[in-house]
């Protein structure tokens, strides 16, 4: 399974600057490309905010006995008023973070025992995450 992020500022589903400034966030395209028989799609593509990496990685600690990666930190010093520089909306940073999400995933979906997780399976491939979801392992028909 390969996996590949996009980063856009949002402060909706499309790319784009605006919104009010607590209101503003980044997102992340996930695009999915599999020959893999367990995911039921071979390619799609849906958007996360860091949250939501952070939801999958709490869930595969507590459901899957693999060893979860790490996610790039909080940065909670970027989100500090009266910066010089646009703190966590900041080129650089953001890049930075997409590609330790990047990692983080494809570390994720190409292990074994991860990929029979149905938390996985929704990150990847649901538009929506349900996270009152039943957790569990998928199974290949």
């Amino acid at each position: 399974a390969v996996v590949s992020t996009q980063s856009t500022e949002s402060s909706g589903i499309n790319a784009e600057y605006g919104g009010i400034a607590n209101k503003r966030y980044t997102d992340y395209e996930v695009r999915l490309k599999t020959n893999l028989p367990i995911f039921r799609v071979q390619e799609c593509s849906v958007r996360r905010r860091y949250s939501d990496f952070e939801w999958l990685r709490s869930e595969l600690e507590k459901e899957s006995k693999i060893i979860v990666p790490t996610l790039p930190g909080k940065a909670l010093k970027r989100l500090l008023p009266f910066r010089g520089d646009d703190g966590i909306f900041e080129e650089e940073f953001i890049e930075d973070r997409r590609q330790g999400i990047e990692s983080f995933i494809n570390k994720i979906a190409g292990h074994p025992l991860a990929q029979n997780e149905k938390c996985l399976h929704m990150f990847l491939t649901e538009p929506m995450i349900d996270k009152n979801y039943v957790p569990g392992k998928v199974r290949t028909h």
